[in-house]
């Protein structure tokens, strides 16, 4: 600390994946967001099967074969009450970390994984339809808390020169749990009438992994020290994380944080919303996470053997197109992982969105001549195949780092509950009106999907500034130009006090 109030900036040293940060980073990502991909997919191979079942059960109970319409509706249920749940769970985000802390909640979340794990299994013997309908909103809510939950927790616990590559992890272990869902939903493995509740109750198992292991790792030091007051757990916890006992640096970063933002307490969403200095960074969040959810992915996902059968492609080979598709996936998301420090946030963003708005009109364009040209039909799986690589390359990963990034301590919780409640309402959407836009417009609903890829484009380009090696009290500054707020730097270029007129609405910064 020097005279006058001026801040003295401690030397920071550069952080580097310990095996304590790495076993953090894998136990969490495996137990939580592994689970969020592996029930996107499971229900796609063994669809078949399970609507059979449906019929027999409702032929049993009732005495009559199902009508068409009812069936569609059962199944259509059965698919968008994941996406619901997983609303249901965003909007459980903020008060959970807030109370039980960022490792807490996925331990808690847990329950919501293993108790629709045994439902799902036993849903066969027990002869009940219902029971599958209930469980994918239940493990909904387990996702949409996982999926805002881990790149907080992660982001808080990683050094900012690997805040980016450790943010990637968790949708590396989203594509992960689509591919191992895609990989068993084989005919001959797990996908056929005697295997796929043990296919639907496997989910389970990686819950019950992290329920054992990750107790034994550190809590968010930045939740420690900034939310509980305690810097004693705080200072040990990152000495084990960064692998040396001089963590100084980064304790007075949080230091200014804890009394920049002790006006303000935890925000809520309402706060949120009402604050002018965080305006800009909001609205990012929800186009980013309408653009990722509204770009047609989980279309692709979701009903990727009826985008195949309609591209032509024989029927005992859809199975394998599909596993290939999901191994580019995560073979693309592990290149993010390696990359995204190098290039930069915005600069993947932009590319993948790009990518992905071209490969839609081709889509487009493929699918209206297959029937006229003989090898359209690998034209079209291309296409699908060019979309997933833009897609994981930025718009899948990207926005769960940005928005980590954004907010500083006191807002991230209720910023990830916006982010994910536009996460899962938007994807919940696809879910539902997909199979109609695909009845109603055909192969031109991908024209629509391609419109919103440019228009989130075209807001990155103009709005989202580049955030890699900036710590979270820099990229609130780099914000207030465009927020119109006064955010006065000293020493160390971190922000030292606002103006008078500007903390009514932006966040205030106590001088030291």
């Amino acid at each position: 600390m020097a005279e006058h109030g001026e801040w003295v900036k401690p030397v920071e040293r550069r952080g580097r994946l310990t095996a304590v940060l790495a076993m953090a980073t894998l136990i969490s990502a495996f137990g939580s967001s592994f689970q969020y991909g592996y029930n996107v997919a499971v229900v796609n191979s063994p669809s078949t099967f399970m609507q059979q079942f449906y019929n027999t059960t409702y032929m049993e109970r009732y005495g009559t074969q199902i009508e068409g319409n009812v069936l569609t509706l059962l199944w259509s249920l059965s698919v968008s009450m994941y996406p619901l749940g997983g609303f249901f769970g965003s909007l459980m985000v903020a008060p959970l970390v807030n109370k039980l802390g960022r490792k807490g909640t996925l331990l808690f979340n847990n329950i919501f994984s293993i108790v629709p794990a045994v439902m799902m299994g036993v849903s066969e013997i027990a002869k009940s339809y219902e029971i599958i309908i209930v469980a994918r909103f239940i493990v909904g809510i387990c996702a949409g808390l996982s999926s805002n939950v881990v790149p907080m927790y992660l982001g808080e616990l990683s050094p900012k020169n690997l805040r980016g590559a450790l943010g990637i992890v968790p949708q590396l272990f989203i594509t992960i749990g689509i591919l191992s869902a895609q990989v068993l939903g084989i005919r001959s493995i797990l996908g056929n009438n005697t295997g796929w509740t043990l296919m639907l109750g496997l989910t389970g198992i990686p819950a019950l992994i992290e329920l054992l292991l990750l107790p034994f790792f550190p809590e968010s030091p930045r939740y420690m020290l900034i939310q509980k007051g305690d810097e004693d757990t705080a200072k040990k916890a990152l000495q084990r994380l960064r692998g040396w006992n001089d963590v100084d640096a980064e304790l007075s970063e949080m230091r200014l944080e804890e009394q920049s933002e002790r006006a303000e307490g935890h925000l809520s969403v309402l706060s949120l919303l009402s604050q002018r200095s965080l305006r800009w960074q909001l609205v990012s969040i929800i186009v980013m996470n309408m653009g990722q959810q509204l770009s047609g992915v989980n279309a692709i996902y979701y009903y990727a053997d009826s985008i195949y059968a309609g591209a032509g492609v024989q029927e005992n080979h859809i199975q394998y197109v599909t596993v290939g598709t999901g191994a580019v996936n995560v073979f693309m998301t592990i290149a993010a992982v390696f990359i995204v420090e190098a290039s930069g946030r915005r600069l993947l963003l932009l590319c993948g969105f790009g990518i992905c708005c071209g490969a839609c009109v081709l889509l487009t364009v493929a699918l209206n001549f297959q029937e006229s040209v003989t090898w359209m039909p690998y034209i079209s799986i291309t296409c699908v195949i060019i979309y997933v690589i833009g897609h994981a390359i930025g718009p899948s990963p990207i926005p769960y780092v940005v928005t980590t990034e954004m907010f500083r301590q006191s807002a991230r919780p209720a910023a990830f509950m916006v982010a994910g409640s536009v996460h899962w309402l938007s994807n919940f959407t696809v879910g539902l009106i997909f199979p109609f836009l695909e009845s109603g417009l055909g192969s031109y609903s991908f024209i629509l999907f391609s419109i919103i890829c440019l228009v989130t484009l075209v807001y990155i380009w103009v709005v989202v500034p580049e955030t890699k090696n900036k710590t979270f009290l820099e990229i609130c500054q780099m914000f207030a130009k465009r927020n119109k707020v006064e955010i006065k730097l000293g020493d160390g270029d971190l922000p030292l006090k606002e103006s008078k007129e500007s903390l009514e609405d932006a966040a205030k910064v106590t001088a030291f």
